[in-house]
């Protein structure tokens, strides 16, 4: 009824009401969507800490987190038996019985992961072997709780 009035008086009022609105909710979306890739962001940075104790628990040797380079990104760079791991973390903040975070380890990015670790051990004239493994880890943020699972040679190809 309202807007029956604004329109009668204001027609042209409507339509400006109409269009900020709609804006409004773009924004809140767009800015609702900042805040979701924040809390993405941070559970992903957790996830990566909880799986180098992980790693450091089964007996590796971290050698070095995030490494980045224009090319691609690896997590964890470890070391165990003399075989140089990169290592891809997939993290969770919940349980979800729809999906396994496994299901997020993508051929495309383990094959990035895999041409960034070649590249990497070029930079750093490694001669050593290689492989590219991945950890999965889904968090109880509320019992503050993460159960993790390692995946090793998740690429079928051999360094």
């Amino acid at each position: 009824m309202v807007s029956r009035i604004i329109r009668l008086i204001f027609p042209g009022t409507v339509f400006l009401m109409c269009y900020f609105v709609t804006l409004f909710r773009v924004k809140t979306c767009y800015y609702s969507q900042m805040a979701q890739d924040s809390d993405r962001k941070e559970v992903g940075r957790t996830g990566e800490d909880i799986a180098a104790e992980y790693l450091r628990g089964k007996g590796y040797k971290l050698i070095e987190k995030n490494y980045r380079r224009k090319w691609g990104e690896i997590d964890i760079i470890a070391e165990k038996a003399g075989i140089v791991r990169f290592v891809e973390v997939k993290a969770v903040s919940r349980e979800n019985p729809v999906f396994r975070p496994e299901e997020l380890l993508h051929r495309t990015k383990l094959s990035k992961v895999a041409r960034t670790a070649a590249l990497y051990m070029d930079e750093k004239r490694d001669k050593r072997e290689y492989q590219i493994d991945a950890v999965t880890v889904v968090m109880d943020q509320t019992k503050r709780i993460a159960r993790c699972q390692l995946f090793e040679q998740v690429l079928e190809e051999s360094f």
